[in-house]
């Protein structure tokens, strides 16, 4: 058993500590990598890995909990300690760190009515069922259990959203009674507004700093802060950003090397630090978060290199070194060793075996849900992927009017099985004029909705626009049309599983693309997507994400340990149109 304390120092069995941490996400990467993520993290000179725990992949559907796999976080942490590493958890319900809805799951959104983050009883209720699953797996983690974890947070940037303190009792007090008795930290950036409104500092939980420059200037005013409330602590900035998170269509972010590691020296001089990101990983599946900016949403990439010091598929980079002897510099007792490194490969090209039209198989794949008007997607099934929304309009055979009412994110509409329009974020809602086969009464219609991924950070956490799929409904001419069949595409083994590849292919509709093919060896690689248009790869049953003609990136990320020795199956979802006719790996990511 140790101690770990929060005085004038951090204190370690009443020994100070600096306190030399890295961000590995263990939910952004395959169990097979974490080991060699943490080596290279100590062998960077840290003594502590960090970590968020979100609750959306723990309880994906309300009541139900997953802790196997890349879900492990117990494992993680107890890899961690063989390692010779301690651990900072942060176990809030709400995490932002650009992953979808901050970490929040999307069945909070499916009434409507819970205020999020918030003392609102209901909100509280879930809060607790979900700590009743996962504090009692972590309480034995703790150091005074003879874990390594030596610090908990309650909160994350909450002075970025709220300043109800009665909310963050109400959680410390959530927490500490399941036995949590390592220091407790609230996060938040580095002014006064948001450190005052986001702390509980009067109840004697620690304060932490969030920025990535200025280190001089920003611990400063965190120092000023704890001083003005008469605390004495040190300071450590629990998100020390070393690079940044890209998004659709913008040039990727790079920080130069050499001023990281010179702001991690000024750091590292006045306190401790936490590398946000030291191994970024990918947004596997349908995680990735989203900014927004305005009424402006901008959905985030696949990738979460972060430009990290440790790139996507875990390789050092230049920043690795440099930080590497910055460390050296003001701790030159730390030990250091050589990085590992990984050989990632170009295992080949395949043909597309077979493919087929989503609109012909989709029966197969899954049970259809009528109802009068248009369900959203948290009411029709997970909240995540797609929506497929079938209807029939009676044919006045003459143009009529037609148009969406509020919907997100994404819509591809189709009318008898053409396509009509794309709308997306400026042109939702706007009115078309259909004109129906002058033979048939009817025009059948189909609305594809796409989730882009729901806002991680800011005021819209509380916003109806991030129940997704159609929340206002459609109208035709004038009036609101009713009957709507839903298919809900979350692209689960189940439903990859049913679609049946014999039925017509059509490569205008959004399509299923399979190939088959076998490997002799597997190594870490990459999926060349530059001839795709917009969708997402399902290699051997897993999600890749989501890829995108518009970048930065063109290549999705595979770990080796989702490849098989032996006989393969990738099935791509394209919604685009374009026909693929070959799955191509890389041992490189590609860009625009």
């Amino acid at each position: 058993m140790q101690t770990f304390e929060i005085k004038e120092d951090f204190l370690l069995d009443g020994k100070p500590i600096k306190i030399i941490s890295g961000a590995i996400h263990y939910f952004r990467m395959t169990q097979n990598q974490w080991e060699d993520s943490l080596y290279n993290l100590k062998a960077l000179g840290a003594n502590t890995v960090e970590t968020y725990i979100p609750w959306n992949i723990h309880e994906p559907i309300e009541g139900t909990f997953d802790f196997s796999g890349m879900k492990d976080v117990v494992a993680f942490v107890e890899l961690a300690q063989e390692m010779g590493l301690y651990v900072i958890l942060r176990p809030s319900v709400y995490i932002c760190a650009e992953w979808e809805f901050g970490g929040l799951p999307a069945w909070l959104l499916k009434d409507g009515l819970i205020r999020l983050r918030s003392t609102d009883k209901i909100f509280m209720e879930k809060v607790e069922n979900y700590y009743h699953e996962l504090l009692p797996k972590l309480r034995p983690l703790q150091v005074t259990q003879g874990g390594p974890v030596i610090m908990m947070q309650i909160e994350n940037e909450y002075g970025s959203y709220g300043m109800e303190k009665e909310y963050l009792l109400a959680t410390k007090k959530i927490v500490e009674s399941y036995g949590i008795d390592v220091p407790l930290f609230t996060s938040d950036g580095s002014w006064k507004e948001v450190l005052d409104a986001g702390s509980l500092i009067d109840e004697d939980v620690f304060v932490a700093g969030n920025f990535g420059s200025q280190s001089l200037k920003n611990a400063a005013i965190l120092k000023d802060f704890i001083t003005e409330h008469n605390k004495k602590w040190p300071i450590i900035s629990m998100e020390y950003w070393d690079g940044w998170f890209n998004r659709w269509g913008n040039d990727i972010i790079k920080r130069d090397p050499q001023d990281l590691a010179d702001e991690v020296e000024d750091m590292l001089s006045v306190g401790s630090i936490n590398l946000y990101m030291f191994h970024g990983g990918t947004n596997f599946g349908f995680y990735n978060g989203c900014s927004a900016r305005g009424n402006t949403d901008l959905p985030q990439v696949t990738s979460y290199d972060y430009d990290a010091l440790l790139n996507e598929s875990g390789q050092p980079t230049e920043k690795y070194y440099l930080v590497q002897k910055a460390i050296k510099k003001v701790c030159p007792d730390v030990w250091q060793a050589e990085p590992r490194v990984k050989e990632l490969d170009n295992v080949g090209s395949f043909p597309i075996d077979k493919s087929v039209s989503l609109f012909h198989t989709k029966d197969d794949i899954v049970k259809s849900t009528y109802s009068s008007y248009p369900l959203t997607m948290e009411q029709a099934s997970s909240g995540y992927g797609y929506l497929l929304y079938d209807f029939e309009l009676k044919n006045y055979h003459h143009e009529n009017k037609f148009k969406v009412i509020e919907a997100s994110d994404r819509l591809k509409i189709y009318a008898d099985e053409s396509l009509i329009a794309t709308q997306y974020q400026e042109t939702n809602g706007e009115e078309l004029m259909l004109q129906g086969n002058p033979d048939s009464d009817t025009i059948h219609m189909d609305v594809l909705v796409e989730n882009l991924g729901r806002v991680n950070y800011g005021y819209k956490l509380n916003n109806t626009t991030q129940m997704k799929g159609i929340r206002g409904g459609v109208m035709y001419d004038i009036h609101f049309h009713q009957g709507f069949k839903h298919y809900p595409l979350t692209l689960s083994k189940e439903q990859l599983a049913a679609i049946d590849f014999d039925k017509e292919s059509n490569p205008s509709h959004p399509s299923f693309y399979q190939s088959t093919f076998n490997l002799e060896n597997v190594k870490d690689t990459y999926i060349d997507c530059s001839a795709y248009g917009k969708g997402v790869v399902v290699v051997n049953g897993i999600n890749l994400g989501r890829y995108w003609d518009k970048g930065p990136h063109l290549s999705l990320y595979c770990p080796k340990e989702f490849l098989n020795v032996g006989e393969n199956e990738i099935i791509i979802f394209e919604t685009e149109g374009k026909h693929i006719t070959n799955v191509t790996f890389s041992d490189t990511p590609v860009y625009v």
